[in-house]
């Protein structure tokens, strides 16, 4: 488990989407430390329920599942819906209809906030010799990337037209250590998302927020400044991994768009026929 984080506020029921994903896992026993109630959910099988969770499948493309989903929930973890590239179709359920349904069912159910677990991928064709901040124009390098800005997009709408916060959350690259040398930049460490997640939870007022998530990497293409009030403060960093990524990957080819564009191999993937 991760060191202590700065608030204490506690939630009478949390909604954790994506709950049986890769940063699913991660989150969901963190998660249930901040709430009195966790309910879990995703397509997949996600297991026997622990003290204090509700295990409650659901397709995001369903709508009256979403919404019986959302059914007194005080604030959801939205990390739900394809987390790499796959042609449109899949898409478009999954992370567009998907959104949507959530974002309509937590407006009707008096839901106060979303975090939103947008992506890198929304600016990735920018190249690595820029520093971005979250007011950069999107520049999606793939369907993925493409979905995750009309995320963005229905969480400003849905902060302007009906007063529902969110902060959306430009993840890089969330795993145990640095796999490569783009990584060195994107890395966001396991102990750094939960810090994350929870400020963005809990600071006191959001609106519609955009900040990018990554750990206190020496090399970094994003300057969250515009989000401090949000309270995130990384204390990890990559470079402790920098020896051994850069001895994974002894040299690099500009010539390749994935090894100049900060969405790397993403900005290659597809197209799907």
């Amino acid at each position: 488990m991760s060191a202590p984080t700065t608030s204490s506020l506690r939630f009478r029921r949390l909604l954790l989407t994506g709950a049986a994903g890769g940063l699913g896992r991660v989150l969901r026993p963190r998660l249930k430390t901040r709430c009195d109630a966790l309910r879990v959910s995703d397509i997949a099988e996600l297991g026997a329920a622990a003290p204090g969770e509700e295990v409650q499948r659901a397709d995001l493309a369903d709508r009256a599942a979403v919404f019986a989903l959302l059914k007194d929930v005080e604030a959801v973890v939205h990390l739900g819906g394809l987390s790499t590239e796959h042609d449109f179709d899949a898409i478009l359920q999954a992370n567009i209809v998907g959104s949507y349904n959530v974002y309509e069912a937590a407006r009707r159910a008096g839901t106060r906030r979303i975090v939103f677990a947008s992506s890198n991928h929304v600016t990735g064709f920018y190249r690595q010799d820029e520093v971005l901040t979250p007011a950069a124009m999107p520049r999606p390098d793939g369907h993925y990337g493409l979905s995750k800005a009309f995320g963005e997009n229905l969480a400003q709408f849905y902060w302007d037209r009906y007063g529902l916060e969110t902060v959306s959350l430009r993840i890089g690259s969330s795993f145990p250590e640095p796999k490569d040398r783009r990584m060195l930049a994107t890395w966001l460490s396991y102990d750094d998302l939960e810090r994350l997640v929870v400020a963005a939870l809990t600071a006191p007022v959001v609106g519609h927020t955009v900040m990018y998530g990554m750990s206190d990497n020496a090399v970094a293409w994003w300057d969250n400044t515009s989000a401090r009030h949000v309270g995130y403060r990384p204390q990890d960093s990559s470079e402790p991994f920098r020896a051994a990524a850069e001895a994974r990957q002894p040299s690099i080819d500009i010539r390749d768009p994935a090894a100049v564009c900060q969405g790397g191999a993403f900005v290659r993937n597809g197209p799907f026929e």
